[in-house]
C-alpha cells in the first residue's frame, strides 16, 4: 500500500512533535530536579534555581565546611578574619587566592561592607543567623541568605549536608559526615567504664569564663566520657573564684590562644587545693583550625579530652595518626600539605 506524499510528511510532522514534546518534557524535570530548597537555622527556606557558584561566607567555620567539600572555586568572599587569626597559614595552603590576599573580605560577624558585597554578585551569601540587620539588608537586594546558628553536634552535620546541597556536592557532603559519625562512635567504644572524671572548660577570654550545659563545649565533654564541672544552664557563663573552687574539677581545658599557658594556672596560689593542679591536669586544646568545636573537626577534640581524662596510656588515642587520618578524609589530597 503506498502512503500518499501528503500522508508521509504529516507523519514526519507529528513524530518531530513528540520528539519535541518529549525533550521539553525531560528538560523541565531536569529543571525540577535542579530547584534546591534547604531550610536554614533561621527556619527560613531557601530556594535557589541551579546550584550556587558565587558564595561569600563570612563564618569561618561554614567557610571550612566549603573547603571540605571541595567547593573552593565556588567562593568569591570570605571573613576578614581569615586574614588575621590563628587559621591564616592553613586556608592559604587550602587556597592559593588567600595565600595571595586576593579573595575579597566584605566583612565579618560583627561588620558588613554591603558595596563590597554586592560587588561580588553573589548568589548566595552565608552569615550567623543573628546578624539580622544585615541580613535583610543582603535580602532587599534579592540575594538569597543561608543564616547559621550552631548549638550542637547535629547542627553541624546539618550545615554541612544543606552546605551540599545548595553546591551540589551531597555524595561529598555525605561521605564526610559519615566518616565523623564513624568516630564518634569509636570514641564512644574507646571510654573506660568507670567514674566520670569532672572537667571545667576555660575560654580564652579569661580562667572565669566558662560554658553550662547547654553548650557545645559540654556536649563535647560529655562526648568524651566526661561531666561538665559547670552545671549551670547558660551556654556562655562568666563565674567567680568560689565557684570554681567549689566545683574542684579533675580536670582543666583551656581553649587554644589563652595569653596563659597550663603551667600559669598551675602556679597560681589559689588554686593550689583543686584536685586538676594539684595532679597536673591542666591542658590546653590545639589551635583552633585543628580542632574547631562547630566544624567536623570537633571529633579530634573530643579525642585530646579523652586522653586527658585517660588513666593510662592504654586507654589513650594516638593523636598524631588520628590527626593525619581525619586531615585527609576532610581535606582530601590537600591534607598532606596541611600537616606538614
Amino acid at each position: 500500500m503506498k502512503i500518499s506524499k501528503a500522508i508521509f510528511y504529516l507523519i514526519i510532522l507529528i513524530s518531530f512533535l513528540l520528539q519535541t514534546a518529549c525533550n521539553q518534557a525531560v528538560q523541565n524535570d531536569r529543571n525540577v530536579e535542579k530547584n534546591i530548597s534547604v531550610t536554614d537555622f533561621r527556619g527560613k527556606e531557601i530556594n535557589l534555581s541551579k546550584p550556587a557558584t558565587r558564595i561569600v561566607c563570612l563564618i569561618e567555620s561554614a567557610l571550612s565546611g566549603l573547603y571540605m567539600l571541595n567547593a573552593e572555586n565556588r567562593i568569591m568572599g570570605i571573613p576578614s578574619a581569615v586574614y588575621n587569626e590563628s587559621a591564616a597559614a592553613q586556608y592559604a595552603v587550602l587556597d592559593q587566592r588567600i595565600s595571595d590576599k586576593k579573595l575579597s573580605s566584605p566583612g565579618n560577624w560583627d561588620f558588613l561592607s554591603m558595596e563590597k558585597l554586592v560587588a561580588l554578585q553573589p548568589d548566595l551569601v552565608i552569615i550567623w543567623a543573628s546578624q539580622q540587620e544585615s541580613i535583610e539588608a543582603i535580602e532587599e537586594k534579592g540575594i538569597p541568605v543561608y543564616g547559621v546558628f550552631l548549638r550542637s553536634f547535629d547542627d553541624i552535620y546539618k550545615e554541612i549536608d544543606d552546605l551540599g546541597k545548595l553546591t551540589e556536592t551531597s555524595p561529598r557532603a555525605d561521605s564526610i559526615i559519615g566518616f565523623t559519625k564513624h568516630e564518634v562512635a569509636g570514641i564512644n567504644l574507646k571510654l573506660p567504664a568507670k567514674k566520670q572524671k569532672s572537667v571545667y572548660f576555660m575560654w580564652s577570654q579569661g580562667l572565669l569564663e566558662t560554658s553550662g550545659t547547654s553548650s557545645t563545649a559540654n556536649e563535647l565533654i560529655e562526648l568524651a566520657g566526661a561531666k561538665n564541672a559547670c552545671q549551670e544552664p547558660q551556654e556562655h557563663i562568666v563565674i567567680n573564684l568560689e565557684n570554681l573552687l567549689q566545683w574542684n574539677p579533675d580536670v582543666i581545658v583551656m581553649w587554644n590562644q589563652y595569653p596563659k599557658n597550663p603551667d600559669d594556672i598551675l602556679n597560681m596560689a589559689e588554686l593550689q587545693n583543686v584536685n586538676a593542679v594539684m595532679h597536673n591536669n591542666v591542658y590546653e586544646l590545639p589551635p583552633v583550625f585543628w580542632c574547631d568545636l562547630w566544624t567536623l573537626k570537633f571529633q579530634f577534640a573530643a579525642k585530646h579530652l579523652v586522653n586527658y581524662c585517660a588513666a593510662d596510656n592504654s586507654e589513650k588515642f594516638n593523636l598524631d595518626l588520628e590527626k593525619e587520618k581525619m586531615i585527609f578524609a576532610l581535606y582530601g589530597e590537600k591534607g598532606e600539605e596541611l600537616i606538614k
